[in-house]
């Protein structure tokens, strides 16, 4: 019977009745749940499994909970589990075959998330699956994985949510990528993919995960660009890394991994006969590199990925492909999208670009063999959109290369026998290729992008028109282009570029203006009631001419603000003005081109705005409707209110000045203070040290007076000649030990004096030195002048005070010396009674001398304390003048906040003043709906000028009177 049974769900042929496909599947779920043998289990799930793809919706109905019961209970055995899964990876994968239809394919992706959702109800069926994958055995852990990544692709953010939160579920997922088997890790690659779509946190802990080490690793295993798929998988997972996660890409530069990509770019002379392959890895690389330097970036973080790629080589080999011959369109226009946001704001990578020449004889720059391209027709569409791109990006914040460029157009510059940047760009300006225009237009006005200087200069450009006629400016052949009614694409980029070229720029306005048929061409434009297709060239007029009003410096007398808004006031209407003004930002192609830098476009036909000319238009659309709508009377308050601006301003900036040179003036007395402290430290060391040297010298005195009384007492005794001669002996020889002592103490002294000498002297030239600041401080009037002069007028007391000490051990030092010569003498006498006579009498003048020494010896302890207090006393003046910079900085603080209060009192104001001639024209205009008459506002004007006038005569009158 059993025999029977599975040659029914096999294909042999029953005795009986056949039964239909669910109720086969029904017999084998019952049999899974029931039997009690793990070998009929295994068999019945091996039955579903081969059934499950043919009744895909009978098999997931019955099946799915008791195929995730057997993944529950039967974890011992590996063959079972395998094909658990194996069935139901069948049930919740779509299979994308190309025979199929698209109503059936949609029952399939309905199918496939229905049972995914079933599948999804309990959150541990997901986990469950992340214990399977720990299986090493490859009939478990290969179907987990595919099952897995089925499951992502059906119900992404749910399965997302669920490993998130599970233990350890990312890091299982990781080691996919270290198996052994090829399968599992290419499979393993492709769950990641699926894993990290849309998911910062995700990304973040596999970037964490070592995954940049393994995928690089695992990209140069298989031979980086000439890979296979594998390659590709790897490129794909990590630009799922590293898109819009800045702490991905900090990770990824910081680990040096953007180093590891330079290799991948290296190509060789033949690039013929590339596979589609190595072409789609190449391309992925690319793009790789341009997540790291996107202009979505931060600009910080851009900045850094930039400076990185110059310094590790990978620019200059991306420019290498870019010069290099065979390399595919494809791959040729991608390379020169990611050179040029690798060079987008990096002025060291914009220079380097700018000095890469082509391999061409002679050798041309890579800018002019780039902008050949750009403006040659029979150019792909996406290369020309490239080149324009890369030129944008060179000259993006960068005015040298603006510079540059301008030069080449400028007469003194052009060189006849070379083809310059300029050349091109007028070239294609002219040319009777419309998207040739458009580009040369855009590429131009990125030359002026912000460069004042580069717009005045390009009113000096020259052109010939043709033989005989005058030459004729660059400014005044644009306008007559576009008043011969050429194609919308053109006229719409000589308009940018007019625009761009004007604004902010009074000078280029005056030029503009000077023609006397541009007012006249832009006011009919205007007016006109055309097609759809002319409206935007109508806006893009009015935005022109609203550029000639707010930039406008009225230097030419027919052309002023006034006369031109009575102009449009005239023959357009201001709300007609305005109206037309807004088509440009309601175009459809606006909001498409304001998004990103990087022009994209379906078609050429659809080529029409630029990305930094939007950036414009929102700037100025706001300030050019208000400039219309304003009265000459608004105007003029606006005037006087800005003079009053920048009269407090110049207030403002003279109290800065003034707080800065305070500053400055602060520190200096800081320093100067701090310098004669010092020296002041220095002179009470001196003191100190000649105070000790005084205190030796008074001890040496007296240990001499001492031995020569000994000596006398023992010359006046009557003992016999032997004793005397005996004693004179001793005598002699112990004062020629004390001699000896004596000169070598007189020869330190005289050290010592020659170099307190010249450190004196050093002082003397320091003291000078800054007894000249303090005195032009004085000059000045500075209130840390009078505390200078007195620190000065103390250290000259103490220097003063210093040499006199210095005198006095001099005078020490000569009556020392005396004392030693005498006692020489004293010893070299013979032992008479007369001689014994003489030498008491000079023992006593020793004695006297002796004592007229202890006397100056006090009367120097007493200076060193009167010079202790001097010393105390400069260190009050130097608190006194701490105090003082303490005080000033007070008052700095004070001021800068009056000028704060200041600034928010004129801000009040203007807001009232606004507030009040609106209430006031609100008035007049009740007043007039209501019939009422009112006076000229000129004469009203008029009237009160003669009244202020009257006024201030009354008030001199006064004046006057009272000083008489």
């Amino acid at each position: 019977m059993t025999m029977n049974f599975f040659r029914g769900v096999m294909g042999g042929q029953p005795a009986g009745p056949q039964p239909t496909g669910a109720e086969t599947i029904h017999k084998l779920c019952d049999r899974v749940a029931s039997s009690t043998l793990l070998e009929d289990r295994r068999d019945a799930v091996r039955a579903l499994k081969s059934l499950s793809k043919k009744y895909r919706l009978e098999v997931g109905t019955q099946a799915m909970d008791h195929l995730v019961h057997i993944l529950q209970t039967d974890r011992s055995d590996s063959e079972i589990l395998g094909y658990a899964l194996d069935t139901l990876y069948n049930i919740i994968c779509n299979d994308e075959e190309e025979e199929q239809d698209e109503n059936a394919q949609k029952q399939e992706e309905d199918l496939g998330v229905l049972f995914t959702d079933k599948f999804l109800a309990d959150s541990e069926n997901v986990t469950l699956l992340l214990t399977l994958l720990e299986e090493f055995d490859f009939h478990v852990r290969w179907p987990g994985v595919k099952l897995l990544t089925a499951l992502l692709k059906n119900q992404c953010n749910q399965v997302q949510g669920v490993i998130l939160v599970s233990p350890m579920g990312v890091s299982r997922l990781m080691d996919l990528l270290a198996d052994s088997r090829e399968v599992i890790r290419n499979d393993g690659l492709l769950l990641l993919q699926q894993l990290t779509k849309g998911n910062a946190a995700i990304q973040k802990i596999v970037a964490f995960e070592n995954a940049f080490e393994r995928l690089l690793d695992i990209i140069t295993e298989e031979g980086s660009s000439d890979g296979g798929i594998v390659v590709e998988d790897c490129l794909l997972l990590l630009v799922n890394l590293l898109k819009n996660n800045s702490s991905n890409q900090n990770f990824f530069k910081e680990g040096s991994y953007i180093q590891r990509m330079k290799p991948w770019f290296e190509v060789g002379d033949d690039n013929s006969g590339w596979s589609a392959q190595k072409v789609t890895n190449l391309h992925l690389m690319l793009q790789l590199v341009r997540v790291m330097v996107s202009p979505v970036n931060s600009p910080g973080a851009t900045s850094s990925c930039q400076k990185s790629m110059y310094q590790c080589g990978l620019l200059q080999q991306l420019c290498t492909i870019l010069m290099a011959t065979g390399v595919p369109a494809d791959i040729l226009t991608e390379t020169i999208n990611t050179v040029s946001e690798v060079i987008r704001g990096s002025q060291i990578n914009q220079d380097y670009f700018a000095s890469v020449n082509a391999p061409s004889n002679p050798p041309r720059p890579a800018i002019v063999v780039l902008l050949m391209s750009m403006v040659n027709e029979r150019q792909p569409f996406v290369l020309r959109c490239a080149v324009l791109y890369c030129f944008q990006c060179f000259l993006y914040k960068n005015q040298k290369g603006q510079g540059e460029i301008v030069a080449t157009l400028l007469p003194s510059t052009i060189d006849a026998n070379s083809i310059s940047a300029g050349q091109l760009l007028c070239g294609g300006l002219f040319s009777a290729d419309s998207l040739s225009n458009w580009c040369a237009a855009v590429a131009l006005a990125h030359a002026l992008q912000d460069n004042l200087t580069q717009k005045e200069q390009l009113l000096r450009v020259q052109l010939a028109t043709s033989l005989g006629k005058p030459p004729v400016s660059l400014l005044q052949q644009c306008t007559n282009i576009l008043s011969q009614g050429s194609k919308v694409q053109t006229r719409v980029g000589l308009l940018m570029l007019l625009c761009t070229w004007i604004s902010n720029c009074p000078i280029a306005v005056t030029h503009f203006l000077h023609n006397q048929e541009n007012v006249p061409f832009l006011t009919g434009q205007i007016s006109e009631n055309l097609g759809e297709d002319e409206r935007l060239v109508q806006g893009l007029c009015a935005l022109l001419l609203g550029i000639c009003i707010y930039y406008n410096d009225n230097s030419l007398e027919n052309y002023t603000k006034e006369k031109l808004k009575q102009l449009i006031e005239k023959r357009i209407g201001k709300e007609n003005f305005v109206e037309k003004l807004g088509f440009v930002t309601k175009h459809e192609l606006y909001s498409r081109a304001a998004q990103k830098p990087q022009p994209v476009f379906p078609s050429p036909e659809q080529m029409l705005f630029d990305h930094e000319f939007t950036k414009l238009v929102k700037e100025l659309e706001g300030v050019i409707t208000k400039a219309v709508h304003k009265t000459s009377e608004e105007e003029k308050k606006e005037e006087e209110v800005k003079k009053t601006l920048e009269q407090h301003d110049s207030i403002v900036i003279q109290y800065k000045d003034l707080i800065r040179d305070q500053d400055t003036q602060i520190q200096e007395l800081r320093e100067q203070v701090s310098t004669l402290s010092l020296n002041s430290e220095q002179m009470h060391n001196q003191i100190t040290q000649q105070q000790s040297q005084i205190q030796q010298h008074k001890d040496q005195y007296n240990i001499l007076k001492l031995k020569l009384g000994k000596d006398s007492q023992g010359l006046s005794s009557n003992q016999g000649l032997s004793s005397s001669q005996g004693e004179g002996a001793h005598v002699n020889g112990l004062h020629s030990e004390e001699l000896s002592q004596l000169r070598e103490e007189v020869e330190e002294l005289r050290r010592q004096h020659t170099l307190q000498h010249t450190q004196l002297s050093d002082k003397d030239s320091l003291i000078n030195t800054l007894r000249c600041g303090a005195a032009a401080q004085t000059a000045e009037g500075g209130a840390g002048g009078s505390d200078n002069t007195d620190l000065l007028r103390e250290v000259e007391s103490l220097r003063s005070r210093v040499q006199s000490q210095c005198a006095e051990i001099s005078q020490l030092q000569t009556e020392r010396q005396e004392l030693i010569r005498r006692a020489e003498a004293v010893s070299s006498a013979p032992a008479s009674s007369s001689e014994s006579s003489a030498d008491t009498v000079k023992v006593s003048e020793l004695e006297s001398r002796l004592a007229a020494q202890t006397t100056e010896t006090e009367r120097l302890k007493e200076e060193c304390r009167g010079l202790r207090e001097g010393h105390a006393g400069l260190e009050q003046q130097l608190a006194s003048a701490q105090s003082t910079v303490a005080i000033e900085q007070t008052e700095k603080t004070k001021l800068q906040q009056e000028v704060q209060e200041s600034k928010k009192e004129q801000d009040d104001l203007l807001m009232l003043l606004a507030d009040q001639d609106q209430k006031i024209l609100n008035l007049k205009q009740r007043l007039r709906d209501l019939g009422e008459t009112i006076e000229d506002e000129d004469e009203l004007d008029a009237r009160d000028q003669f009244g202020e006038d009257d006024d201030e005569d009354d008030e001199e009158e006064e004046d006057e009177e009272n000083n008489d």
